[in-house]
């Protein structure tokens, strides 16, 4: 590897000592967060910022509390994969209702620390005994009790297991919840902190995916469940939990028909626990409900329902919702699809000049949201009023903002552009840091290059592309194209976010046009764009992709479209195994990573979503399978997987190469043990010399 991916290897691709995780306590007056000492250090520790004075302490650190750590227990290093975490150390941690006290998992063990309210020394990490290794401790409003699970069991200190030995999975988020709907928990306190909602999850019926790490054969084989689509899901039921088990109430909804749960709580500010929120989705997830509980009966009942003939898009959090008056909020879509909206009790609050993205929280008698108002690139920060529809920008410059908010009235707002990534406090009586630092402190690697990629959008559909181009190009120099783009939905790569062009550069400075595509379908520019893609990956994806390189190569001359190379991972390894297998006029080389080659393998919330049921569309996932392709391969074809890639699991891969083999078409592979999803280690800089070694040969590069 070169200086460059040495250094973003080194550093976890610039992500190492740069905060995250923020949360706000003691009503605003503290900002808790997870960071490392530096750019080349990977474990987070927990730390708290005092707003008032802007003093950050350190409250643990992960090294000294546990000096000879081991390995994570397997839930937390699924979760870490599902939440696509990277950082060693604290992975996460939760606050008491004031804000003062935390809980956290460090390699299984359950530590509490305390902020106290007045200025001083804060209380030493105390480590608290356990039934076994802890997964996602949590502490009730007062932080008397904390519930924690173990075993796939709940527990609480003080009280002992509160879940019933029944052959279940208690407090976890099953597979689906985890990696498609955005829902990382399986259990809440309620208001008064006596009793639990817990999710029971029953997975008894889906297949076992198992892995094996070839380059140690002493090691047994590691599984778990996974949905597969077409197949049973796991059976999720939510309870109430009290402190005997007699008390257990089971909330009643048809489970049948709505089979995700996506939300759930208890609403906050309640000292008895008057009522649960629950949102739930039928399986092909063009029906959302938010549902209102009684903890002390289950019985349920519809508050608000929210439908589309394809999908519901599941990238507007923060809906749906009650307001503080009991009006309802939620997502929908502007006539013609031309912008995602917001709806209170069913009419359209905001129209087609926004795409709302968030809503990140009441504040005063408004809505904080984040929302595109100009390119699809850029995203801002506005107030919303919800009885005139009024909008007032807090962070509208060019670039990506977002905002945290406290219930006391202070925010967070976090901005990136080329010139890096700041974040700006502003307390609730009006006091702001200065705009041109980051509070709190940022320790992560200055970013190697300032990118300012050209942006344009192409075709009659508008789609948004990205052309970036070698530092120092001459214009007159006609440069080989690298296609490098994701594709599919729920993702956006066209973006003012400035980590995301780091890599293009590296790769443009290698002597490449790199170009990148939104092709419909994914996320951010319209609803209408996004959904184009129902029913139908492969031919929409390819369409645009081709159409879009074609129109960039008539508007800017000096790329070379006689010889063009493609790269992705998931989803971007589909598209680009598809590209040489469909298109090799245009593509001439591919080099695919983890690539879902057959859906059809692929999980039921994510596919399903998208595609239909297998068992009612088999000629949609026929379509987009690239299994029958193998025959017609005439490029060169690299595919890359890791052997513990618990997402998309290696068969993709290896079946796609069985077929070649099969088929007689010569292909690369390489198959990296011990390696996910997240290619975490260096291991992706390490993949991204290999694609370069590959396209230099295939392209005839010097």
């Amino acid at each position: 590897m070169d200086d460059f991916l040495r250094l973003s290897a080194s550093t976890a691709r610039f992500t190492y000592g740069a905060p995250r995780a923020f949360a706000f306590g003691d009503d605003g007056r503290l900002l808790w967060f997870l960071r490392s000492t530096g750019p080349t250090d990977p474990f987070d520790s927990l730390w708290a910022l005092d707003t008032a004075t802007a003093t950050e302490t350190r409250l643990a650190d992960p090294r000294e509390l546990c000096t000879e750590p081991g390995d994570l227990p397997v839930v937390e290093r699924r979760l870490r994969e599902r939440s696509r975490l990277v950082a060693a150390g604290i992975g996460s941690y939760a606050l008491s209702a004031d804000g003062l006290t935390a809980v956290f998992a460090l390699h299984g063990r359950l530590y509490e620390v305390t902020r106290p309210a007045e200025s001083g020394a804060p209380a030493q990490p105390k480590e608290l005994p356990t039934a076994g290794p802890v997964f996602d401790p949590r502490p009730n409003p007062d932080a008397s009790r904390i519930a924690y699970v173990t075993d796939d069991a709940l527990h609480t200190i003080p009280g002992g297991r509160v879940s019933p030995d029944d052959g279940a999975r208690w407090g976890v988020a099953e597979f689906a919840a985890a990696e498609e709907l955005d829902r990382h928990r399986g259990h809440w306190w309620s208001p008064d902190g006596e009793r639990l909602l817990a999710a029971r999850v029953d997975e008894s019926a889906l297949q076992r995916r198992w892995f094996a790490d070839p380059a140690h054969p002493e090691l047994p084989a590691e599984d778990f469940a996974y949905p597969e689509a077409g197949g049973p899901n796991a059976d999720v039921q939510l309870w109430v939990l009290g402190p005997g088990r007699g008390a257990a109430v089971r909330l009643d909804w048809d489970t049948e028909t709505y089979p995700y749960v996506s939300d759930a709580q208890w609403p906050p500010g309640d000292t008895a626990p008057a009522e649960i929120l629950l949102t739930v989705q039928d399986r092909l997830q063009q029906n959302v409900l938010l549902l209102c509980a009684d903890p002390d009966t289950g019985r349920t009942r519809e508050l608000s329902r929210t439908t589309h003939p394809q999908w519901v898009d599941p990238m507007l959090p923060g809906t749906p919702a009650r307001l503080a008056d009991g009006r309802m909020l939620t997502s929908a879509d502007t006539p013609g699809g031309a912008a995602r909206a917001l709806a209170l009790d069913g009419v359209l609050l905001t129209g087609d000049g926004l795409q709302v993205r968030k809503v990140a929280a009441a504040h005063g008698t408004r809505l904080l949201i984040e929302a595109g108002q100009r390119d699809p690139a850029e995203q801002q920060v506005l107030l919303l009023d919800p009885d005139t529809g009024d909008l007032t920008p807090l962070a509208d410059g060019p670039g990506v903002h977002s905002v945290l908010a406290a219930s006391a009235g202070a925010l967070l707002l976090s901005s990136a552009d080329a010139d890096g990534i700041r974040r700006v406090l502003r307390t609730a009586d009006g006091r702001a840091t200065d705009p041109k630092s980051s509070v709190p402190g940022d320790l992560s690697q200055p970013l190697p290059y300032r990118v300012v990629p050209v942006l344009e959008r192409v075709t009659e559909h508008g789609v948004p592309t990205a052309l970036v181009l070698p530092r120092g190009h001459v214009p007159g120099t006609r440069l080989p194209v690298l296609m490098d783009s994701y594709g599919g939905p729920g993702m956006q790569d066209v973006s003012a976010e400035p980590r995301r062009w780091q890599h293009r550069q590296w790769w443009a400075d290698q002597g490449f046009a790199v170009v990148t595509v939104d092709n419909r379908g994914t996320a951010y520019v319209s609803p209408q764009h996004t959904h184009a893609m129902y029913r139908g990956f492969s031919e929409v994806t390819l369409e645009d992709q081709v159409a879009a390189l074609q129109a960039l190569g008539a508007r800017h001359g000096d790329l070379d479209l006689t010889r063009v190379a493609v790269r992705g991972w998931s989803y971007g390894g589909y598209l680009s195994a598809l590209a040489v297998l469909r298109r090799p006029d245009v593509f001439h080389a591919a080099a695919a990573g983890a690539a879902p080659t057959d859906f059809r393998q692929y999980d039921t919330a994510y596919t399903e979503r998208y595609l239909g049921l297998p068992q009612e569309h088999p000629e949609v996932y026929e379509r987009d399978s690239l299994l029958s392709d193998a025959a017609g391969l005439r490029r060169p074809l690299l595919l890359v997987t890791g052997l513990a890639d618990d997402n998309v699991h290696p068969s993709h891969t290896l079946r796609l190469s069985q077929a070649l083999t099969d088929a007689g078409r010569p292909h690369q592979l390489i198959a990296l043990p011990g390696v996910t999803h997240m290619t975490p280690g260096g291991a992706r800089e390490k993949i991204m010399a290999l694609e370069l070694e590959f396209f230099r040969k295939e392209l005839g590069l010097a």
